[in-house]
């Protein structure tokens, strides 16, 4: 099930001054794991909700009457309403959306030494493969199994994975890894990286370098044991003190050390994604764009030039909450409460302030890569002068739209062209400074010390 992004519907809509637009559904707030990096963890004691079907199919059906592209299904854990979501997809797939998401925790993979599990996942990855499903993705926090298992409170859930892989894929589904970012990606953070109480203890060489093996780590982990596909999600991480975040509507979120980051880590952790994704897009499918990583890093190192583009959430990208089914422009914003989805004008909705209010990739990623193509109709010459001027942003948005294509722009419904990926070997880009200030006369970023280089 091939799938592109360039029809001329979207070329269309592009010329216009829109994106292909996409909707996230809460569905529940339910959860069943004990996650520390998120305020729905099972433990939490608050009042919990959920849509029901008919209004699930009341937003697909206006989402795509409206030239909504792609819908997501998130929670909480989605499969606590297994059967639900599942007639959702199809709905969704009915429909005609070319891009339909869900994903889960993996606790229905558990227990793959009990009689009956290979059959009841048999039923499972049928059941997916029958509709018209775009992703799938399970989500993994840590690369050690029991550091893993131990922050989700779902003991045996590494081995299941492992195992219902080669199962999905008999059935044409390629799950994608998902990792929220979070200081235990690369193990026990508190005997690998002890926590510095002290700001002035920062040791940033020391923090980059641990990053930068823990995300090297990770996709290797996530290659070996099977997946073809992986996603970052940035960190999900509030600061009771310094941000607004309690209007965050999407509950995701958590102010717990273990996900939290200052600015002057947030640096050093982007540098290192920065510097490794390269390194491992001719192995596995890495979604994660350069140009936002860029961005971001340039917005956290507080440069006159970033990020590039704003956020297009509240535009073309819309957040449902699951507690009273309205609209918002994103998990985030939640004193913007946009009312029912399906009494929305879209057309109404084109003025986009330069958000960068969170670091979602669901939204950020997308509205990055798509801004120069938004921006170029209107804009040509401030396109083509933005590209001149800043070779680095360039370059990074050129090799992130060549492997977008080389990788069958995601789809979980094909294997990895591995002939395609080779292409990417070798082609890491030029490390970010650490702390240097980019040369600003010919706009090529100051490379890392030696001692950082890739483990």
């Amino acid at each position: 099930m091939k799938s592109t992004p360039f029809s001329w519907q979207n070329v269309w809509r592009l010329a216009r001054g829109r994106m292909p637009g996409q909707v996230v559904i809460q569905y529940t707030d339910r959860c069943n794991a004990t996650c520390p990096q998120c305020e729905m963890r099972r433990q939490n004691d608050f009042p919990r909700t959920s849509l029901d079907v008919e209004t699930g199919k009341r937003i697909l059906d206006a989402a795509r009457q409206r030239g909504i592209a792609a819908v997501s299904f998130t929670g909480g854990e989605p499969f606590l309403a297994r059967h639900d979501i599942l007639e959702l997809v199809r709905h969704a797939s009915e429909l005609g959306f070319p891009y339909i998401r869900t994903g889960t925790n993996g606790f229905m993979l558990m227990g793959a030494d009990k009689p009956g599990w290979e059959a009841r996942v048999h039923q499972f990855a049928q059941g997916l493969a029958e509709t018209k499903i775009y992703t799938f993705w399970i989500s993994i926090d840590s690369v050690e199994p029991e550091v893993h298992e131990t922050m989700r409170g779902l003991p045996g859930v590494m081995d299941g994975i492992e195992r219902a892989l080669p199962i999905f894929e008999q059935y044409g589904i390629f799950p994608s890894a998902n990792l929220g970012i979070n200081r235990n990606m690369g193990g026990d953070y508190r005997q690998l990286l002890p926590l510095e109480r002290n700001p002035q203890d920062f040791d940033a060489v020391r923090f980059y370098d641990h990053f930068r093996r823990s995300f090297g780590r990770f996709y290797q982990r996530a290659t070996d044991l099977g997946f073809t596909i992986i996603n970052m999600c940035y960190p999900m991480s509030v600061d009771p003190v310094e941000s607004d975040s309690g209007l965050a509507v999407y509950a995701a979120t958590s102010a717990d050390r273990i996900v939290r980051f200052t600015r002057e880590e947030k640096v050093q952790l982007f540098t290192a994604l920065l510097d490794t994704v390269p390194e491992y897009r001719d192995k596995i499918r890495i979604f994660t764009p350069l140009t936002s990583v860029l961005s971001l890093l340039r917005q956290y190192r507080r440069e006159d030039d970033a990020p590039a583009y704003g956020c297009r959430g509240g535009i073309d990208f819309f957040f449902v909450n699951s507690t009273d089914g309205n609209a918002y422009p994103c998990g985030y914003r939640g004193h913007e409460n946009l009312g029912k989805f399906w009494d929305l004008d879209l057309g109404q909705r084109k003025t986009a302030r330069h958000c960068t209010d969170c670091d979602w990739e669901c939204f950020r990623d997308p509205s990055e890569l798509a801004g120069p193509l938004l921006e170029f109709p209107g804009s040509p010459f401030r396109t083509a002068a933005r590209f001149w001027h800043d070779r680095v942003y360039a370059r990074h948005w050129w090799e992130d739209v060549r492997y977008y294509r080389a990788c069958d722009y995601f789809s979980g419904r094909v294997d990895a062209d591995r002939r395609r990926l080779a292409t990417f070997a070798c082609r890491a880009a030029t490390p970010v400074a650490l702390s240097a200030p980019f040369d600003s006369s010919d706009r090529q970023p100051v490379g890392v010390p030696s001692a950082t280089a890739h483990q």
